[in-house]
């Protein structure tokens, strides 16, 4: 360190005025210690560090700047002002009609077509999938719900479609037996307080209205949807969950309906007829994106829901039919078709807190 000019506030006289002798000259560079600038606590504005730290600190604040040693990234604390779609890790293996769990940092996925049936399970880390262990049964098109530690899959295209496992972030077990078989329900809560509703049944080509939920252990009759349908999307929680899109024999559907535990009513409309969509967030506030139209077929529309409305949001990347999970601010589109893909997505909306890498184009 260098050396230090001398400062005059203690030459300040009694009467206010300023003793000016003896305040030229430094002070000897070896009067000051240089260890004491471990304990700064705060620098002014017009000085700018940026930490340097081998993994990202935590807790952080809007407008953090660090530099990551291990990854060799510059990252910053940011509110996005727009919802924004960008590019997740990929699958280990591409699949659609799979079940999806957690959040956008710990999501997990399960079952699905390869395009074969499938057992895999793969777990998220908001940057990347690794495998976790199989269930016990391969199925697609099921209802799901729940956590990456807590999931849940019921029903679905295979076996009696009334199978129900469960998932304790190690291993699937089974569940209570869901009491009417149907493939491509929707799912929406947790997994000791989940719903299934909605779906189709093979065998009678019945386009179903049922719902049912879940206590942890058995499946007990809920309120009946106004509109049979499956491939729709689900969202919140078992006492006020949201379904919308979806197809019967009519054709892809927009009707919205909202569950209050005890019966569903209308919502507001869902844009576009579309069926195999994806769907995150709760009965208030909810996030659609992808499925299947009329015309052109696949999209990456995204809308977005306040509990009363439908509004267009940022697209995705990548037109197709996909499953989510997540939040409204903070949700996942993984895989889908056409062609069966590993893409994840993900979706900051307005207002989200996020921690992003500064890149250089």
């Amino acid at each position: 360190m260098g050396t230090i000019t001398r400062g005059f506030a203690n030459k300040v006289l009694g009467n206010g005025a300023i003793d000016a002798t003896g305040l030229s000259g430094n002070i000897p560079a070896s009067n000051v210690d240089n260890t004491s600038v471990t304990n700064i606590t705060s620098l002014p504005s017009s000085i700018e560090v940026i930490e340097s730290t081998a993994s990202d600190p935590s807790p952080v604040s809007i407008g953090n700047v660090w530099y990551n040693s291990t990854t060799a990234t510059v990252r910053y604390q940011s509110v996005s002002t727009a919802g924004t779609w960008a590019a997740g890790g990929n699958l280990n293996t591409a699949r659609h009609g799979n079940g999806t769990a957690g959040t956008q940092t710990e999501a997990l996925t399960f079952g699905g077509q390869t395009p074969t049936i499938t057992a895999a399970t793969e777990e998220y880390n908001g940057t990347s999938w690794t495998s976790g262990n199989n269930m016990g049964t391969g199925t697609a098109v099921m209802a799901s719900c729940g956590t990456q530690t807590a999931a849940l899959g019921a029903g679905g295209n295979t076996g009696p479609q009334t199978q129900t496992e469960e998932y304790d972030g190690t291993s699937w077990t089974a569940g209570g037996n869901l009491a009417n078989a149907r493939a491509a329900p929707a799912g929406a809560g947790i997994q000791t307080a989940a719903l299934a509703f909605g779906g189709y049944f093979d065998p009678t080509g019945t386009y179903l209205t049922l719902t049912e939920e879940y206590n942890g252990t058995s499946w007990t009759s809920g309120g009946s949807l106004a509109t049979g349908r499956q491939g729709l999307a689900g969202a919140g929680t078992q006492t006020s969950a949201l379904g919308f899109g979806g197809d019967n024999a009519g054709g892809r559907l927009t009707s919205t309906e909202e569950y209050d535990g005890t019966s569903w009513t209308s919502g507001g409309n869902y844009p576009t007829g579309t069926t195999s969509l994806g769907g995150a967030g709760i009965q208030t506030s909810a996030l659609g994106f992808g499925g299947s139209t009329p015309s052109p077929g696949a999209t990456a529309a995204t809308f977005n829901y306040n509990g009363t409305s439908w509004a267009s949001d940022t697209s995705m990347s990548t037109a197709r039919s996909t499953k989510g999970t997540g939040t409204r601010s903070l949700a996942l589109a993984i895989g889908g078709e056409p062609p069966n893909t590993a893409a994840t997505e993900e979706y900051t909306g307005p207002g989200a807190v996020t921690t992003k890498t500064v890149t250089v184009s």
